[in-house]
């Protein structure tokens, strides 16, 4: 089943069950159910049976063999939460399973216009008895701690009885694998269950953390369209209700209501359960998915993208973005993890992919949601601050490089810590969003402080040397690259960061002067420190090598051996997995993009000839065993006009999941490359760019794309794009002062709504 809208995958291969639980999720931004079988698999089958709230953590001590100063004692991780998904239909003693009796048919699908996942199945059991099931679940866009479950049961060739048995659960563990480091390790059984009620027909079981004390709970209510006699069983960790319908042809009708509350959110979550569930217990499931829709209709207005000639690139693309979309916080406790809500890959922690990979998209598109990306920051700033005195900065914030709640839960330093450019990424976030939608209200703040204290740590890690500023010790973007002097990636970037530090103060002298006092006064921010911004972006020390004519990656990666690319097996790949981090660093090879990635970013600081020489240069050295590299590649290959290139890495981002191409899909889908398939289309094969004063587009479509069309919001209006082979066309709803810039040439919507100029 596929009309670019859907999602399907009718396989019941045990190889591909992880991977699709990872598919198949379902979340909000606050809940995260993982594609399981309500009904569950043979006991011998794998599965990870995940349910998760973002940002609700467990916090765990860090063990070290060896431990130094200012390394993490504990880290927080992602928690799986109290399972409410089991539902079994019991027919004359039979148990439903897909893998017992006859399956005559089975379809599942992920409706993304719908924003539900559903199976329908056709059932023969053991003894005769025939089902049709379709089974529907949502994770409710308007309602956010709902995740409701239909069960339309119609019974073929009998009328008696059917037993519907649901149950919620609380002896639930976190999934780990210690052989694979990318993967949660260790501390597996973190949460407790406190209480298991009844109350009214309604269950709830609540659930606490050891460490950290944060409590969960679910309560469930059912509504069924038939009689029923309903009783329940409890035990120390889990309830469930026995529902035994009454004799009929009819078909059946059954919700089962869940909703989640947490005491990080909820003074009460226990109270606030049971009041939750019975209001939204009064809408039907059809009710329900008819506020989903609109929403989605909402969303696709302005994310959607078309484009003509490839309907499986279509599907995949669209996958990308929806799950962008379940995945992003919707308030400011909670960010984007590496793996959204889908799985346990990376502990639930954020990461700079956030700002550099995912808040481009939201920016553009859902800027109220890139809002709250950002005002997130702003709320572990004071956690940012304590870290840079933990490593013996005297001012400035240090922001953690993998976190949930603001402390640093990275244990391997040279990969983590060392990743100082998370300062200037976060700031850079701050001022593209700023660029894009003219709100100086919301910089001054949220950004402001932000864009001042990260700037604070350039002064205190970098120097002056031969009338230069130098950064030294510290990892780029590139994690088979570490602790090296004058990373291009880390040193453009605080560039930009200083740069902008002093613009926004000028800013606000001009702007609020009085606002500006009180934000000096409280940081004891001086108008000499900030001249000292000013000199050190000016004098920062980009290293170029004269005979390649590139952007060095650092101080001594050119002078470095190769690595011997032509003799590693394939099956040595990713090498992180498979040699030492010390045998990688002695080489010239990379993970990921680095300096690559810089003259994406900050594409005016280098001449288009450097740009292309450090694009020759580096490709060949990458072995992309990061999900974050190929977007990269692509967007820059369009840029210097390397279009299949470009056509070839965007073809693996776009259906990395989908097809499961790095082969780790089961502990979660890959957030940042998603973000970076709208990246690859929107700044690659379109060629946009915010800049200060206008906004451009160089346009260079593949060759087998018929039509690219698009839209993105620009300073409050919506802007909407197609591209064919012969031209170009922008349009806005209304007459409005943004400067438009088209391969090369200024255009301006002052007097009208249209542009149209051929390619």
């Amino acid at each position: 089943m596929s009309n670019g809208w859907m999602i399907s995958d009718n396989s019941l291969d045990i190889k591909e069950l992880l991977k699709n639980e990872s598919i198949f999720n379902i979340s909000n931004g606050y809940i995260g159910i993982r594609g399981n079988f309500e009904e569950k698999y043979p006991d011998d089958y794998p599965t990870v049976r995940g349910s998760y709230i973002n940002a609700l953590y467990e916090e765990v001590s860090i063990p070290y063999g060896e431990k130094a100063y200012a390394f993490p004692e504990a880290m927080q991780k992602i928690v799986n939460i109290i399972d409410a998904q089991d539902i079994n239909i019991i027919v004359n003693g039979e148990g439903f399973s897909l893998f017992e009796g006859t399956v005559k048919s089975f379809q599942r699908y992920l409706d993304m216009k719908e924003g539900c996942y559903v199976r329908e199945i056709y059932w023969v059991s053991p003894l005769g008895k025939e089902l049709k099931l379709k089974i529907s679940r949502i994770a409710s866009l308007k309602y956010l701690e709902l995740f409701a479950i239909n069960y339309e049961i119609e019974k073929v060739n009998f009328d008696e009885d059917i037993t519907i048995i649901s149950s919620i659960n609380g002896d639930v563990t976190n999934f780990t694998d210690d052989n694979d480091p990318r993967v949660a390790a260790g501390h597996s059984h973190i949460l407790s269950v406190k209480s298991v009620e009844l109350e009214d027909e309604i269950m709830q079981i609540a659930s606490e953390t050891h460490n950290s004390k944060n409590l969960v709970t679910v309560t469930t209510k059912h509504s069924l369209n038939v009689a029923n006699d309903i009783s329940f069983e409890k035990t120390d960790t889990s309830i469930k209700a026995i529902i035994k319908t009454a004799p009929g042809k009819a078909i059946i009708n059954f919700t089962k209501y869940n909703v989640y509350t947490d005491s990080r959110r909820y003074k009460n979550p226990l109270k606030d359960g049971f009041k939750i569930v019975r209001e939204l217990s009064k809408m039907t499931f059809e009710e329900l998915k008819k506020l989903q829709s609109d929403f989605l209709k909402e969303f696709w207005s302005i994310a959607n993208i078309s484009i003509g000639g490839e309907d499986k690139l279509q599907q995949g693309l669209r996958y990308n973005l929806y799950e962008l979309l379940q995945s992003v916080g919707k308030d400011t406790i909670s960010n984007i993890s590496a793996k959204g809500l889908s799985g346990e890959g990376y502990e639930g922690h954020y990461f700079w992919d956030t700002e550099i990979y995912i808040l481009p998209f939201f920016t553009l598109c859902c800027p109220k949601l890139a809002k709250n990306l950002l005002k997130y920051r702003y709320t572990i700033l004071d956690s940012a601050r304590l870290r840079a005195r933990e490593m013996g900065h005297k001012k400035g914030a240090a922001y953690p490089w993998r976190t949930i709640v603001g402390g640093e839960c990275s244990s391997y330093f040279p990969a983590g810590t060392a990743q100082y450019h998370i300062n200037a990424d976060i700031a850079y976030s701050y001022v593209q969003y700023y660029l894009a939608t003219g709100d100086f209200d919301f910089i001054k703040e949220f950004g402001v402080e932000v864009i001042f204290e990260t700037a604070r740590i350039w002064l205190e890690i970098g120097h002056y040397h031969e009338g230069f500023f130098k950064i030294d010790d510290v990892t780029g973007p590139d994690e088979y690259t570490a602790i090296i002097n004058n990373n291009y990636y880390t040193n453009v970037m605080a560039k930009h960061n200083l740069k902008w530090a002093v613009r926004l103060y000028n800013e606000l002298l001009l702007k609020d002067e009085e606002l500006l006092n009180e934000l000096c006064e409280k940081i004891a921010l001086t108008k000499e420190e900030v001249e000292t911004f000013e000199k050190a972006s000016d004098k920062m020390y980009l290293p170029y090598d004269e005979e390649l004519k590139i952007n060095a990656q650092d101080d001594s990666f050119l002078s470095k051996a190769i690595w011997d690319f032509e003799n590693t097996p394939k099956e040595n790949y990713p090498l992180l997995l498979h040699y030492h981090p010390l045998t990688i660093y002695r080489y010239q090879v990379l993970k990921q993009a680095d300096t690559v990635l810089a003259h994406f970013l900050l594409e005016d600081e280098a001449s288009l000839e450097t740009i292309k020489n450090s694009y020759d240069y580096y490709e060949k050295l990458t072995t992309h065993d990061s999900s974050l590299s190929c977007a990269v590649y692509s967007i820059m290959a369009s840029k210097i006009g390397y279009i299949d290139k470009a056509y070839d890495y965007f073809m693996e981002t776009a259906l990395l999941d989908l097809e499961d191409t790095h082969g780790n899909t089961k502990d979660g889908v890959h957030m940042a490359n998603m973000g970076g398939t709208w990246m690859s289309i929107v700044y690659g094969f379109a060629g946009l760019r915010i800049k200060e004063d206008h906004i451009s587009l160089n346009p260079k479509l593949p060759k087998h794309w018929s039509e690219l069309k698009f839209s993105f919001k620009y300073k409050g209006f919506v802007i909407a794009v197609k591209v064919n082979k012969d031209k170009t066309e922008v349009k806005v709803q209304k007459p409005c002062s943004i400067n438009l810039k088209i391969n090369g040439r200024l255009y301006s919507f002052e007097n009208n709504t249209s542009i149209e100029i051929l390619n």
